[in-house]
């Protein structure tokens, strides 16, 4: 149908009691997206065209209306930087898809093509998990009455598949990056492979008053003390942050008293992985047939390469004598849930 309405698709299939059904789509593939859903009914199909086609979305009734909603009244509520982007952007992919719709017509097996044509698999399922915190929402609301289309699936395995990433941090990779680094990056890999603490919270912990450390997580607001003489590396990271002459209230400093920023860190962990990596490479030669050790020097190369500064919370597990002990550092519910996430990284070593 491209003649009167331009972009309107139509799809029959033959369900197996014989009966014939068409679908009805808006064409998003000159978008690069996928197509919107515009249900059975062609009247309510070529209204939804209408509202999409000419710009002229309907809020009250549709998936719309909650996005609004929800945007106006909820979002602002979020404190965590990170998750406000997040949040941000997600919703920005999935409002032109989902907003025209009603809520009868967003359904399992629309959230499922939606999943399937997604291209980032990963991300899409992200977008799918705040669609159903807006959905919630929107019930409490009174927007609908409609419970999410895949409650009660979560053992179906609706979503796309995630691979984990599973890296050992070991101290044959941590060593070269670690040489490379300055003394902002070594302060900075000390404190989160010492303490498990994530980046956001490395940068912005206080400077304690005496010997223990005090975290509230940005992500989980949960509370932690450390006792920093336990340690063996963040004692010196102390006495090197109270000889600096600065006015800031951050742990973590550079030598002329500035904070240290995300975007500083990131900048020094490239610069350091990348050298540590191609001195490996320079040190093990370049050959057709090359040994078993250049071998062994190429997957330590590629290795470090592919480590991030995140892992120094990683590498915090790995250093707890148990899962147990792991578990309470990381600061997660319960072990099971650092099985999951961490699961055959943790081993008896030499604490830091």
């Amino acid at each position: 149908m491209t003649g009167k309405y331009p972009r309107l698709r139509s799809h029959s299939r033959k369900r197996k009691s014989g009966k014939v059904v068409t679908y009805y789509f808006y064409d998003m593939r000159p978008d690069g997206e996928p197509d919107v859903a515009l249900g059975t009914d062609f009247d309510e199909a070529v209204r939804r065209w209408d509202d999409i086609h000419n710009k002229t979305p309907r809020a009250v009734g549709t998936l719309e209306e909650a996005f609004k909603g929800w945007e106006k009244d909820v979002l602002p509520t979020y404190t965590n930087k990170n998750t406000l982007e997040g949040y941000k952007k997600n919703l920005r992919t999935i409002r032109p898809i989902f907003g025209p719709g009603t809520w009868d017509q967003v359904d399992l097996p629309t959230i499922k093509g939606y999943l399937k044509k997604r291209t980032a698999k990963t991300q899409a399922n992200r977008e799918m998990a705040l669609l159903s915190i807006i959905w919630n929402w929107a019930r409490g609301e009174g927007m609908t009455t409609l419970p999410w289309p895949a409650a009660g699936m979560e053992k179906s395995k609706w979503r796309n598949k995630e691979k984990p990433r599973r890296v050992k941090v070991d101290y044959d990779i941590f060593t070269p990056i670690y040489a490379e680094g300055d003394q902002i990056l070594r302060d900075c890999m000390d404190l989160g492979s010492a303490t498990a603490m994530r980046l956001t919270d490395c940068i912005n912990i206080l400077l304690p008053r005496g010997d223990v450390l005090r975290l509230e997580a940005s992500k989980t607001g949960k509370e932690a003390d450390y006792d920093l003489s336990l340690s063996k590396v963040l004692p010196g990271l102390l006495a090197r942050r109270r000889k600096v002459d600065t006015n800031h209230l951050m742990l973590l400093s550079t030598a002329d008293g500035k904070p240290v920023t995300l975007t500083m860190l990131r900048y020094r962990w490239d610069s350091a992985r990348f050298t540590a990596a191609c001195k490996i490479y320079a040190q093990a030669g370049l050959m057709v047939n090359y040994t078993e050790d250049q071998a062994e020097a190429y997957d330590m190369a590629r290795r470090i390469r592919a480590l991030y500064l995140r892992d120094m919370r990683k590498m915090a597990a790995q250093l707890s004598p148990n899962l147990k002990e792991a578990s309470a550092l990381l600061q997660h519910p319960n072990e099971a849930f650092t099985q999951k996430h961490y699961g055959g990284v943790t081993k008896l070593v030499t604490v830091r």
